[in-house]
């Protein structure tokens, strides 16, 4: 995957938005729903990118593929970072994005979700 392909996908998802927040971290794009990061990659040198994740299963997904790391500047609890080693195919990139997506538009209200028709 690149950053292309990342990013186009990322911003596919319904209403999703994305800035470059941090004055700290200049390089770090992050996509957001209804204010709320679901993704975040470093643009200088595009190694991988960063998912939320259920904490129930990040241990598993830790030990199962190498390829994924404890993520700095976030909670290594739900959040893991995806290194883009080629060890991990496309389809399987697309799909941890959709439940990081899917992940944090479960935790809006329901005010929020019908505000914006999720």
């Amino acid at each position: 995957m690149d950053i292309e392909t990342y990013r186009n996908y990322c911003i596919s998802k319904k209403l999703a938005t994305e800035s470059l927040p941090f004055p700290s971290l200049p390089n770090l794009l992050v996509f957001k729903i209804a204010g709320k990061m679901f993704s975040a990659a470093d643009i200088s040198f595009f190694e991988g990118f960063s998912v939320k994740c259920n904490p129930d299963t990040i241990d598993e997904l830790k030990a199962k593929y190498p390829a994924i790391q404890n993520p700095p500047y976030f909670s290594e609890r739900h959040w893991a970072k995806i290194i883009l080693d080629k060890s991990i195919p496309d389809k399987q990139l697309f799909e941890w994005i959709d439940i990081s997506y899917d992940l944090v538009v479960a935790k809006l209200t329901k005010k929020v979700r019908a505000e914006l028709n999720l």
